[in-house]
C-alpha cells in the first residue's frame, strides 16, 4: 500500500499534464489520424470492391449502368448513375420560399438549389447540394431486369414544367410508362422545401428506391459526414463515409439521413416504417436503397440541417443533427445556446453568454482543483524535502509525504479530478459549435461575419493562443520533470496553430472561457496569498 502511495505525486502529475493535452491530442487526432484511416479505407474498399466476383448486392435488384445496361458485378453502385445531367435532361423545375428542385427525365432530383441569402459559396453563389457525378435522389430501380433497362432509356413525362409552390403547396405527378409497368411519383411539395412522395408502378412489378448519395457541401475531416439512421426502438446508426464493407439489410426505419457536416438528404416515415440496404459504392460510402414493393409512400427533406426547420416538420427530425459521443450532453446544451439567442438575438454574444453560465455550473469544481493546486504548489517545498531525506527508504518517504498530505488537507489528485469531468462538457460544446449551421451567415463584431467560418484576420486564434499563455502562467504548477514542463509550455503555440482554420464561433468559446478561467484562477490565486500574509 505504501508503494502505491508513493506513487501518488507522481500520477497526479501524469493525470494534470493528460488533462491538458488531451484537447490537443483530440484535435490533432482528427488532423493526424482519422483523415489518414479515412483514406486508407477507401483505397482498401476500393480494392476489394474491384477483386470481389460477386459483391453483395440487394436481393432482386439489378445492377445496370445509366443507360439502363447491366455492368459488371465489381463495379461500384455509384456508376450506376453518376452521368452529369445536362439541362437539357431537366424535366421539371419547382421553386419553393427556400429551395429550386430541378427533376430530371428519369424522375430524379438532379439539384437543389438554396435560395436564402446565407446560403452562399466562397464566390458567392447560392449553395447547390449535390455534384454532377453521384447517385441520385428519387432513382427508381427495378427487380425485373427488362423493366430496369427500360427505365434508364424513356423518359417521363409532367403535369408541369415548372411548379411554384412558393406560397401555397403544389402537387406534380411523373409518369414513365415502361410498356409492361407504369411507374407514377405523385409530389407534393410545400412552400417550405420539403415534400410527400407517392410512387406506385402497377402489374405488381416490385421496385427499390434511393435517398442518393450525401450531399457534397462541406465534407470536411472535422465533422462526421455519411448516413443516418433511426430505427424504431429510437436507437440511431451512424455509417460514416468509407466504413461500409458489405450490404446491410434493415427493416423498421423511421428515417434516413444522407449527410455532410451542414446539409442532409432525408426520408422519413414516421407511421409507417420503412425497410431498407444499404450497399457499398467503390469507396464504402453508404447508399441506401429503400424498398418500395409496388408502391410506397414518404416524406422528403434536401437543406440545411437547421434545427427550427427540421422540429417544424417533426420533432424526431432533429436527431438528424449528430453530435457524435457527446449527443446527450450536446443536444441539451444546443437548446439552452438557442433559448439564449431567441433573446438576445446575436449568436455572437450568445455563445459569450452560454460560456459565462458554463463556467458558473462548473465554477465549484473549477474553485476545487484550483485550492488543490495551491495547496499543492505551498507544499511544494516540504514535498521536495521529503523526497530528498528519505530518497533512500521509498516506504518512509511515502509515509511522510502522506502525513504532510493529510496535515495540510491536500488531495493529490484534487488538482485533476475536477478538470476531467468537465472534459465531456467541453468536447460536447465543441461539437455543437462545430455543427450548428445556425451560425453560418451569423454576424458578431466588425470583422466577423461568418461565425461558421474561420476568423479571416486570425484575431480570436491569437488573443486565445495569449489568454492562453496567461492562464498557464498564473496556474500553480508543481511539476519537476523538464519534459512535462516543456509539454505544457507548448500547449498555447499548439492550440494556437490549430484553432487558426476552426470556425469563429468555436474559437470565441475557447477565447471567453480562457478570460474566465484567468479571472477565477486571480481570485483563488489572491486568497492564497492573503491567507500566506497572515500566517506570517
Amino acid at each position: 500500500m505504501n508503494n502505491n502511495l508513493n506513487q501518488n505525486n507522481g500520477m497526479q502529475k501524469r493525470m494534470l499534464i493528460m488533462t491538458l493535452v488531451v484537447f490537443v491530442f483530440f484535435i490533432a487526432y482528427e488532423f493526424l489520424v482519422l483523415k489518414p484511416q479515412q483514406e486508407a479505407k477507401a483505397a482498401q474498399a476500393k480494392t476489394e470492391q474491384t477483386q470481389k466476383a460477386t459483391p453483395d448486392v440487394v436481393e432482386g435488384m439489378v445492377q445496370t449502368d445509366p443507360t439502363g445496361n447491366p455492368v459488371d458485378m465489381s463495379k461500384s453502385v455509384q456508376a450506376l448513375s453518376s452521368k452529369a445531367i445536362a439541362s437539357s435532361e431537366i424535366l421539371t423545375v419547382i421553386k419553393t420560399k427556400r429551395n429550386i428542385i430541378e427533376i430530371d427525365t428519369l424522375g430524379r432530383v438532379a439539384q437543389v438549389t438554396l435560395l436564402e441569402e446565407k446560403y452562399k459559396d466562397e464566390q458567392g453563389n447560392q449553395i447547390k447540394l449535390f455534384e454532377a457525378n453521384q447517385l441520385r435522389p428519387l432513382e427508381v430501380r427495378f427487380a425485373d431486369t427488362n423493366i430496369n433497362k427500360k427505365a434508364f432509356e424513356i423518359a417521363s413525362s409532367t403535369t408541369s414544367s415548372s411548379v411554384d409552390a412558393t406560397q401555397n403547396k403544389q402537387t406534380l405527378v411523373l409518369t414513365q410508362n415502361l410498356g409492361e409497368t407504369v411507374l407514377t411519383k405523385t409530389f407534393t411539395i410545400y412552400p417550405n422545401g420539403h415534400y410527400d412522395l407517392e410512387v406506385n408502378s402497377t402489374n405488381d412489378k416490385k421496385f427499390f428506391i434511393t435517398n442518393g448519395f450525401r450531399p457534397n457541401v462541406l465534407a470536411d475531416m472535422y465533422a462526421d459526414h455519411g448516413l443516418y439512421l433511426k430505427l424504431n426502438d429510437g436507437t440511431m446508426e451512424l455509417t460514416e463515409d468509407g466504413d461500409l464493407d458489405n450490404t446491410k439489410n434493415y427493416v423498421g426505419i423511421k428515417f434516413v439521413s444522407n449527410f455532410d457536416r451542414y446539409y442532409a438528404t432525408v426520408v422519413y416515415n414516421f407511421e409507417k416504417s420503412l425497410a431498407l440496404s444499404l450497399m457499398p459504392d467503390n469507396e464504402g460510402n453508404p447508399q441506401a436503397f429503400i424498398h418500395g414493393g409496388n408502391g410506397i409512400a414518404f416524406s422528403g427533406y434536401m437543406g440545411p440541417k437547421n434545427f427550427k426547420d427540421l422540429e417544424a416538420l417533426n420533432p424526431q427530425l432533429t436527431d438528424v443533427i449528430e453530435y457524435g459521443w457527446f449527443t446527450f450532453i450536446a443536444k441539451p446544451m444546443f437548446l439552452l445556446l438557442q433559448f439564449i439567442q431567441g433573446y438576445v438575438g446575436n449568436w455572437g454574444w450568445t455563445i459569450v453568454i452560454l460560456t459565462i453560465l458554463v463556467k458558473l455550473v462548473l465554477y465549484p469544481l473549477s474553485y476545487k482543483g484550483m485550492v488543490s493546486m495551491n495547496k499543492l504548489k505551498e507544499l511544494a517545498p516540504k514535498m521536495k524535502e521529503i523526497q530528498t531525506k528519505y530518497k533512500d527508504d521509498k516506504q518512509k518517504q511515502s509515509m511522510h509525504m502522506m502525513e504532510l498530505y493529510k496535515k495540510h488537507g491536500a488531495n493529490p489528485m484534487g488538482g485533476c479530478l475536477p478538470l476531467i469531468l468537465q472534459i465531456p462538457v467541453f468536447f460536447a460544446i465543441y461539437r455543437v459549435l462545430l455543427n450548428a449551421i445556425e451560425l453560418k451567415g451569423a454576424e458578431w463584431i466588425l470583422w466577423v461575419q461568418d461565425l461558421a467560418e474561420m476568423d479571416p484576420y486570425f484575431v480570436l486564434p491569437v488573443l486565445m493562443g495569449v489568454t492562453m499563455f496567461i492562464q498557464q502562467k498564473i496556474t500553480p504548477n508543481t511539476m519537476q520533470d523538464e519534459m512535462q514542463k516543456k509539454i505544457f509550455q507548448m500547449l498555447p503555440i499548439i492550440f494556437t496553430f490549430f484553432f487558426l482554420w476552426f470556425p469563429a464561433g468555436l474559437t470565441l468559446y475557447w477565447f471567453v472561457n480562457n478570460l474566465f478561467t484567468i479571472a477565477q484562477q486571480y481570485y483563488i490565486n489572491k486568497i492564497f496569498e492573503k491567507q500566506r500574509v497572515l500566517k506570517k
